[in-house]
């Protein structure tokens, strides 16, 4: 094995800070950076990154190399948060994280890197990258551990970045990993691990968001035009949202109409025309389902699209691939599914995989429940009617 210098980005978390130890054990030369991409509210309880800061110099310490702290927050906060704002606003779901790698982890951070004199850059995320002597292109893998792989977030990288990227925990399972940081005394080997949003943390989205976003309530409506609470704005709800509405029970009216008191409500749609959020009561509802949809803003990491065909995809971090059909339209890609898919929510992102390679992906635009279109929400006018019979 060639010698290298290798920058790895430890977070203070246990998969980067195992990450860098094994390089160093496989005779790299290695240097850690500790990227600190938010700072509005570092004092909050809250916000975790002095904490993280502390774990990641603790574990440069045990293994033996140099660590520096960098700040990315003013580009986190240009390229990232006002994006995930734009798209809050605009009522839809935005997911940062994948913004944040395109963005900062293997832009903001890898150019640091390189100027560092570094040959590649290292993260803890559950991946592979492989090289296809056939194609003469780099391709980006899920991990072996199939309950923490993380290729979903990284679908945006580019050949430029995954050849000057490796990820030393995607070979292993994460129980692997927390056995290896304890055998060798690291002092974060039992930390758990960080979920959700980098730079909310454990704290109370829908408060999180109120600090940037303006709040207009209006009513929760159900399929039928009857008014069943009321939200305090489109932009804090998302498709598939269960808890959180305020709805209490609500019977199915003279018509027999609606599945009862007791099933549970989900928000099915958005509608910013009328400042309406449309709810549903049952898991299953078709309002809840959608047998395609058309996503934009795509980006393959083969630098161009693979054949119209037969794949599997993922429409959220949290499921398990599903067989579909793509087709390349000019619109941007269509996914059919053979089975309904739950919640499909415009923002997020649709990502595409032949076994376990990562295609690539793009953002979820609409989504249907069968080929011919649910009927369509009322216009202000019709639903003001609707309102008043």
């Amino acid at each position: 094995m060639i010698k290298q210098r290798i920058v790895v980005g430890l977070s203070g978390g246990v998969d980067s800070a195992v990450s860098a130890y094994l390089l160093k054990q496989q005779g790299h030369e290695v240097v850690g950076i500790f990227m600190k991409n938010w700072e509005d509210d570092d004092d909050s309880e809250y916000c975790s990154s002095r904490q993280d800061w502390l774990d990641a110099a603790s574990v440069a310490d045990v293994i033996g190399i140099d660590v520096e702290h960098v700040n990315f927050a003013a580009e986190y906060k240009d390229r990232v948060f006002a994006e995930f704002l734009r798209e809050y606003e605009a009522g839809r779901t935005p997911n940062p994280d994948i913004l944040c790698n395109a963005e900062i982890k293997f832009k903001a951070f890898l150019d640091h890197a390189m100027q560092l004199g570094a040959d590649k850059i290292a993260t803890g995320h559950y991946a592979r990258v492989r090289f296809n002597d056939a194609t003469g292109r780099y391709e980006l893998l899920k991990g072996v551990d199939p309950t923490k792989d993380q290729s979903y977030f990284l679908h945006r990288l580019e050949q430029s970045q995954l050849a000057r990227t490796v990820f030393p925990v995607g070979e292993l399972r994460k129980t692997e990993v927390r056995r290896i940081a304890a055998d060798i005394g690291l002092p974060n080997a039992k930390k758990k691990d960080s979920t959700g949003i980098c730079f909310i943390g454990e704290r109370p989205f829908r408060a999180f968001l109120q600090r940037y976003l303006a709040a207009t309530p209006g009513p929760i409506v159900d399929e039928h035009g009857r008014e069943v609470g009321r939200h305090v704005g489109l932009s804090f709800y998302t498709l598939g949202q269960r808890q959180g509405l305020g709805i209490g029970g609500v019977k199915g009216d003279e018509a027999g109409r609606g599945p009862g008191e007791h099933a549970p409500w989900f928000v099915a749609r958005k509608q910013p025309t009328t400042n309406t959020l449309w709810a549903v009561q049952g898991h299953d509802h078709p309002w809840l389902l959608s047998r395609w949809l058309l996503a934009q803003d795509v980006s393959w990491i083969a630098g161009e699209p693979p054949a119209s065909g037969r794949y599997r995809a993922k429409t959220r971090y949290r499921q398990v691939d599903a067989a579909c059909e793509l087709a390349l339209t000019p619109e941007g890609v269509r996914l059919a599914f053979d089975e309904p898919q739950w919640a499909v929510t415009p923002g997020q992102s649709a990502v595409l995989y032949d076994g376990d390679v990562c295609l690539g992906g793009g953002i979820i635009h609409r989504a249907e429940a069968t080929e011919r279109p649910l009927p369509a929400l009322p216009t202000p006018r019709t639903f003001a009617a609707m309102r008043a019979r």
